[in-house]
């Protein structure tokens, strides 16, 4: 079974989803469903259709959550860690302009806030580097030089 890496708070956000379908939005979608089912005539019943897919959607992510929570590790950061690691906090500069990016497991990645997985191209190629050091990205874009200004843990 794959087993996926998580920084400390991406776990936690993971179980808090988890819980809030668990407790909140499943009992809720199963109470919209008996009430659209004690309206009658299911056959033409749109509120009975819309509330099963949205108990099946619940259920089907609740399943996938458990199963990454039971496959989850939380990964360590090192604070005077002088290389690059999941949960490292980076500046680098790309064509002359600072960037910033956190380095995070493949679950919490968020390219809007600056999260990027370890698994995509720009993390695989920034892991283990230290301050200093260039890597070179080939995106469908073309080809991008990233130098590493600072690392900072979070």
């Amino acid at each position: 079974m794959k087993s996926f890496q998580f920084t400390k708070d991406g776990f936690e956000k993971l179980k808090k989803e988890l819980e809030d379908l668990t407790g909140k939005k499943r009992p809720y979608a199963v109470d919209r469903l008996q009430r659209a089912r004690a309206m009658g005539d299911l056959s033409e019943n749109s509120e009975y259709v819309a509330a099963k897919e949205d108990l099946a959607f619940i259920e089907g992510r609740i399943q996938e959550l458990e199963e990454v929570v039971k496959n989850a590790i939380v990964v360590e950061t090192h604070v005077d860690a002088q290389t690059i690691e999941i949960g490292s906090h980076i500046v680098v500069t790309k064509a002359g302009r600072e960037e910033e990016f956190t380095i995070v497991g493949e679950f919490e990645a968020d390219p809007l806030h600056k999260k990027v997985s370890y698994t995509s191209p720009l993390g695989k190629a920034l892991l283990d580097k230290k301050i200093g050091e260039e890597v070179e990205i080939t995106a469908p874009a073309g080809k991008h030089r990233y130098k590493i200004l600072a690392i900072k843990k979070i």
